[in-house]
């Protein structure tokens, strides 16, 4: 049950500024910013000497429900979420069943609005078997459209590898096509001179060579200059290589971008360096490539070619990671941690606050037009996170919420600690202990 709060002494990271100040939340939402009074008629939280951001939105998550929850589902990952400081999440498609219909659409909004601890929203999936039928709908309905995660229910799926499919989607959708882009037939024929020298065992090493640089660079391409023909809306999922980086404008302001694109944050954290120390953890695709592609992805994010941050959270069990390559699953639990990584590199001195809330929080509530959400802002909904930037602690399986139990983060010593997460208006956690799980909203954005 909502209830009124005042946040005193907070040091508020918000829309480019650093400034100290209280903010008072009644109903949900924020109605006041400044030096405000107390009073023993709401709860007070004493902030002095800690950070408060906009809750992050994370726009590219896989919480596996419905049809894979052995790997996760919808309330353990959105508890995790909101531990790492992350109040909002958008969901892909590759769920079983894939999310091909609106009625399977429908089905997994209620599904969150019963379970979600945190905001939420779900892609539209998109491949050549639905193509028809969601050209028909008033796809401007939809947050977004998206083809990522269904290649692994067979090939064809990627929208990149067919450049009809492509045409006929990005001259008749109203909404952000968000796709994953790799070339299949190039990843193809790189498995097959590397199956030829190493059999089934093939060196996790050689991950970025087989979904190489080319892959990803070809497919950006052909689907920019597609976009660009037929003025449409296209974000380039999971970016990482630097050489893609260049594709990309940062002379535009975000909301005049038809084109725009996202780093993952495992792209930013790994390079191909960290395959002998975690091997097939770190599968990820695309893959994670060179310290010059780390490099690369990190200055794009600073001078703005790459417009947000997201996480590609994809969980799976430490039995299914662990396999030989070609049978080991792709991707990993990233959510918990997202937000802390980029403050380590904060402590680094390689970006600032500012410039995280912008990618992590502002920037994403913008590309997605979401209403009222990702800024601290007066009659806005009172998504926020509360830090402790010097408040040191180790991941371990203790620690860890996902439902999968493991990290690849697991040994990592972060200095900052998400104190207290709050969703529309509610104490959702408070120093590593959940209060009332009181359900998130229904993301709304703008369809014009």
């Amino acid at each position: 049950m909502e209830t009124s709060i005042l946040i005193k002494n907070a040091n508020i990271i918000n829309e480019g500024k650093n400034f100290v100040a209280d903010v008072f939340i009644e109903d949900g939402i924020i109605s006041a910013i400044g030096k405000l009074p107390r009073s023993s008629n709401y709860q007070i939280i004493d902030a002095t000497g800690k950070y408060l951001f906009p809750g992050v939105i994370d726009a590219q998550v896989h919480f596996r429900e419905p049809g894979l929850t052995h790997k996760g589902d919808i309330s353990t990952e959105s508890k995790a979420a909101v531990a790492g400081g992350v109040t909002s999440f958008i969901d892909m498609p590759n769920t079983i069943p894939n999310t091909l219909t609106t009625e399977i659409l429908n089905e997994k909004y209620r599904i969150a609005s019963e379970k979600s601890v945190a905001n939420f929203g779900f892609f539209m999936g998109v491949n050549g078997k639905n193509i028809e039928e969601v050209i028909k709908m008033d796809t401007s309905h939809f947050i977004g459209v998206s083809d990522d995660g269904l290649y692994f229910s067979g090939k064809g799926n990627l929208l990149a590898d067919n450049p009809d499919t492509m045409e006929k989607l990005f001259s008749n959708c109203k909404s952000i096509i968000a796709i994953h882009s790799e070339i299949e037939q190039i990843i193809e024929e790189n498995e097959k001179i590397y199956k030829a020298k190493y059999g089934e065992n093939i060196p996790i090493e050689c991950h970025p060579l087989i979904r190489s640089e080319e892959a990803c660079y070809l497919a950006t391409e052909r689907a920019i200059q597609l976009a660009t023909k037929h003025n449409a809306r296209l974000h380039i999922l999971h970016l990482s290589t630097e050489a893609e980086t260049h594709l990309f404008q940062n002379n535009i302001p975000l909301e005049e971008k038809k084109i725009t694109t996202e780093v993952s944050i495992h792209h930013l954290w790994f390079s191909d360096k960290d395959y002998q120390r975690l091997g097939t953890l770190i599968k990820w695709n695309p893959a994670i490539k060179t310290e010059r592609d780390r490099q690369g992805l990190f200055k794009a994010l600073l001078d703005d070619r790459i417009d947000i941050i997201t996480t590609d959270h994809a969980p799976h069990t430490l039995e299914e990671k662990q396999r030989s390559y070609f049978q080991s699953m792709s991707g990993a639990p990233m959510v918990q941690h997202s937000l802390n990584i980029m403050l380590e590199f904060n402590r680094q001195g390689l970006i600032s606050l500012e410039k995280i809330v912008e990618k992590m929080c502002h920037n994403v509530a913008t590309l997605y037009r979401i209403e009222k959400r990702g800024f601290i802002r007066k009659g806005y909904f009172a998504d926020l996170t509360l830090v402790d930037l010097n408040s040191p602690w180790t991941v371990n399986k203790e620690n860890i919420l996902y439902k999968c139990g493991w990290s690849p983060l697991e040994g990592t010593t972060f200095h900052a600690k998400v104190t207290h997460t709050f969703v529309n208006g509610n104490l959702v956690y408070d120093n590593r202990r959940f209060y009332e799980l009181i359900p998130g909203n229904k993301i709304e954005f703008k369809t014009k």
